[in-house]
Protein backbone atom coordinates (compact mmCIF):
# COMPACT_ATOMS: atom_id res chain seq x y z
CA UNK A 1 0.00 0.00 0.00
CA UNK A 2 2.64 2.42 0.58
CA UNK A 3 3.71 1.64 -2.75
CA UNK A 4 0.90 3.40 -3.78
CA UNK A 5 0.98 6.19 -2.31
CA UNK A 6 4.29 6.71 -3.67
CA UNK A 7 3.11 6.23 -7.17
CA UNK A 8 0.35 8.88 -6.72
CA UNK A 9 -2.74 6.62 -6.60
CA UNK A 10 -4.42 6.34 -3.52
CA UNK A 11 -7.45 4.19 -2.34
CA UNK A 12 -10.38 6.18 -4.12
CA UNK A 13 -8.79 5.73 -7.96
CA UNK A 14 -5.79 6.14 -10.16
CA UNK A 15 -5.92 9.48 -9.71
CA UNK A 16 -6.83 12.04 -6.51
CA UNK A 17 -7.36 15.30 -6.64
CA UNK A 18 -6.53 16.77 -3.64
CA UNK A 19 -3.90 19.46 -2.42
CA UNK A 20 -0.45 17.41 -3.82
CA UNK A 21 -1.39 18.97 -7.68
CA UNK A 22 -1.63 22.46 -7.37
CA UNK A 23 1.43 21.60 -4.84
CA UNK A 24 3.33 19.74 -7.11
CA UNK A 25 2.20 22.59 -9.81
CA UNK A 26 3.73 25.62 -7.54
CA UNK A 27 6.70 23.27 -7.35
CA UNK A 28 7.31 23.15 -11.22
CA UNK A 29 6.66 26.65 -11.40
CA UNK A 30 9.02 27.38 -8.54
CA UNK A 31 11.63 25.04 -10.04
CA UNK A 32 11.17 26.86 -14.10
CA UNK A 33 11.59 29.96 -12.62
CA UNK A 34 14.47 29.20 -10.42
CA UNK A 35 16.30 27.19 -12.93
CA UNK A 36 15.62 29.93 -15.66
CA UNK A 37 17.15 32.38 -13.21
CA UNK A 38 19.86 30.37 -12.72
CA UNK A 39 20.64 28.45 -15.59
CA UNK A 40 18.52 29.15 -19.02
CA UNK A 41 19.04 33.01 -18.64
CA UNK A 42 22.57 33.02 -18.17
CA UNK A 43 23.47 30.23 -21.14
CA UNK A 44 20.77 31.85 -23.66
CA UNK A 45 22.53 35.13 -22.51
CA UNK A 46 25.95 33.56 -23.33
CA UNK A 47 24.30 32.33 -26.81
CA UNK A 48 22.89 35.39 -27.52
CA UNK A 49 26.79 37.29 -27.07
CA UNK A 50 28.14 34.63 -28.71
CA UNK A 51 25.79 34.77 -31.72
CA UNK A 52 26.32 38.47 -31.66
CA UNK A 53 29.88 38.22 -31.62
CA UNK A 54 29.82 36.04 -34.43
CA UNK A 55 27.94 37.66 -36.82
CA UNK A 56 29.45 40.98 -36.33
CA UNK A 57 33.38 38.84 -36.78
CA UNK A 58 31.29 37.48 -39.87
CA UNK A 59 30.12 41.28 -41.19
CA UNK A 60 33.50 42.56 -40.30
CA UNK A 61 35.30 39.77 -41.99
CA UNK A 62 33.01 40.23 -45.11
CA UNK A 63 34.05 44.18 -45.11
CA UNK A 64 37.37 43.57 -44.48
CA UNK A 65 37.72 41.33 -47.35
CA UNK A 66 35.89 43.23 -49.65
CA UNK A 67 38.67 46.39 -48.59
CA UNK A 68 40.92 43.50 -49.01
CA UNK A 69 39.76 42.79 -52.55
CA UNK A 70 39.30 46.52 -53.60
CA UNK A 71 43.15 46.87 -52.46
CA UNK A 72 43.92 44.38 -54.23
CA UNK A 73 42.50 45.57 -57.58
CA UNK A 74 43.80 48.88 -57.10
CA UNK A 75 47.22 47.84 -56.29
CA UNK A 76 46.76 45.82 -60.02
CA UNK A 77 46.04 48.93 -61.73
CA UNK A 78 48.92 50.25 -60.17
CA UNK A 79 51.07 47.83 -61.21
CA UNK A 80 49.80 48.20 -64.71
CA UNK A 81 50.43 51.68 -64.78
CA UNK A 82 53.72 51.04 -63.15
CA UNK A 83 54.87 48.94 -65.84
CA UNK A 84 53.20 51.04 -68.77
CA UNK A 85 54.90 54.00 -67.67
CA UNK A 86 58.61 52.13 -67.15
CA UNK A 87 57.47 50.58 -70.18
CA UNK A 88 57.65 54.18 -71.65
CA UNK A 89 60.61 55.29 -70.09
CA UNK A 90 62.65 52.50 -71.54
CA UNK A 91 61.36 53.40 -74.75
CA UNK A 92 61.51 57.11 -74.75
CA UNK A 93 65.25 56.54 -73.24
CA UNK A 94 66.20 53.91 -76.22
CA UNK A 95 64.95 56.94 -78.40
CA UNK A 96 67.47 59.50 -76.51
CA UNK A 97 70.31 57.00 -76.70
CA UNK A 98 69.45 56.14 -80.49
CA UNK A 99 69.59 60.39 -81.24
CA UNK A 100 72.42 60.87 -79.23
CA UNK A 101 74.13 58.19 -81.19
CA UNK A 102 73.03 59.52 -84.66
CA UNK A 103 74.20 63.22 -83.58
CA UNK A 104 77.65 61.92 -82.50
CA UNK A 105 77.68 59.82 -85.11
CA UNK A 106 77.45 62.74 -87.25
CA UNK A 107 78.99 65.23 -85.52
CA UNK A 108 82.25 62.72 -85.34
CA UNK A 109 81.76 62.32 -89.89
CA UNK A 110 81.45 66.19 -89.99
CA UNK A 111 84.91 66.54 -88.41
CA UNK A 112 86.27 63.47 -90.41
CA UNK A 113 85.35 65.09 -93.87
CA UNK A 114 86.31 68.26 -92.34
CA UNK A 115 89.53 67.15 -91.20
CA UNK A 116 90.07 65.22 -94.65
CA UNK A 117 89.27 68.18 -96.39
CA UNK A 118 91.69 70.06 -94.26
CA UNK A 119 94.07 67.74 -95.38
CA UNK A 120 93.35 67.80 -98.84
CA UNK A 121 93.78 71.50 -98.98
CA UNK A 122 96.60 71.38 -96.82
CA UNK A 123 98.15 68.48 -99.69
CA UNK A 124 97.00 70.38 -102.46
CA UNK A 125 98.86 73.72 -101.27
CA UNK A 126 102.00 71.55 -100.22
CA UNK A 127 101.94 70.06 -103.96
CA UNK A 128 101.30 73.21 -105.50
CA UNK A 129 104.40 74.29 -103.50
CA UNK A 130 106.89 71.75 -104.36
CA UNK A 131 105.62 72.04 -107.89
CA UNK A 132 105.96 75.73 -107.68
CA UNK A 133 109.77 75.20 -106.70
CA UNK A 134 110.55 72.25 -108.65
CA UNK A 135 109.65 74.71 -112.26
CA UNK A 136 111.99 77.08 -110.36
CA UNK A 137 114.73 73.89 -109.72
CA UNK A 138 114.27 73.19 -112.99
CA UNK A 139 114.26 76.62 -114.54
CA UNK A 140 117.58 77.18 -112.69
CA UNK A 141 118.80 73.71 -113.94
CA UNK A 142 117.81 74.37 -117.31
CA UNK A 143 119.21 78.25 -117.21
CA UNK A 144 122.34 76.39 -115.26
CA UNK A 145 123.09 73.90 -118.40
CA UNK A 146 122.74 76.78 -120.92
CA UNK A 147 125.25 78.39 -119.45
CA UNK A 148 127.67 76.21 -118.86
CA UNK A 149 126.82 75.04 -122.83
CA UNK A 150 127.76 78.73 -123.63
CA UNK A 151 130.31 78.81 -121.38
CA UNK A 152 131.80 76.32 -122.56
CA UNK A 153 132.13 77.13 -126.26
Amino acid sequence: MSSLFLLGASEGGLFDFDATLPLMAVQVVILTFILNALFFKPVGKVVEERESFITTSRAEAKQKLAEAESLESDLREQLKQARQSAQKVIFEAEQDSDKLYREALALATAEANASREEARREIDSQREIAFNQLKLDAEKLGDLIVERLLDVK
